[in-house]
């Protein structure tokens, strides 16, 4: 309760919003206030900071930066929560930008054709010798790009 007034006293003193609980551009998370407004997302709770800084930061820690100071490899976000999971990876100099499964270096494309054509997910993650997570997860980055 009181991250909730102190957001709500910031939200009417800074930001002139009255009756901030009942705003529909207001989001929780994990106990924090955040108000969408103007295209950014500010965290309520801790007196306005933007909150996108996180969101970039934690994007920032899925790119491998090379010695010239530009990115070289990506690792996407997941379709399931798995911490620092890296199982996905896209670099240039692997299958020419593709999406691959960082253990076997195989596509997700091709994991997902496989699956489509009726293999199960356990005769295909032995085949590369990856888990059956692994394999969804391809499966479920392929359909969601």
């Amino acid at each position: 309760m009181p991250e909730v007034r102190k957001a709500l006293r910031y939200a009417e003193r800074e930001l002139k919003i009255e009756r901030l609980l009942l705003h529909e551009e207001l989001c929780t998370q994990g106990g924090q206030l955040f108000l969408e407004r103007y295209g950014q997302l500010i965290n309520l709770s801790a007196s306005g900071q933007l909150a996108m800084r996180r969101v970039f930061q934690a994007h920032l820690k899925r790119v491998e930066w090379g010695g010239l100071g530009h990115a070289v490899r990506l690792y996407p976000f997941l379709s399931t929560d798995q911490g620092d999971a890296r199982p996905i990876l896209i670099d240039p100099g692997i299958a020419f930008g593709r999406p691959v499964l960082d253990k076997a270096f195989v596509s997700t494309r091709t994991i997902a054709e496989r699956i489509d054509a009726g293999e199960t997910v356990e005769a295909v993650a032995r085949d590369y010798d990856l888990t059956t997570n692994d394999v969804v997860e391809a499966v479920v980055y392929e359909r969601a790009a």
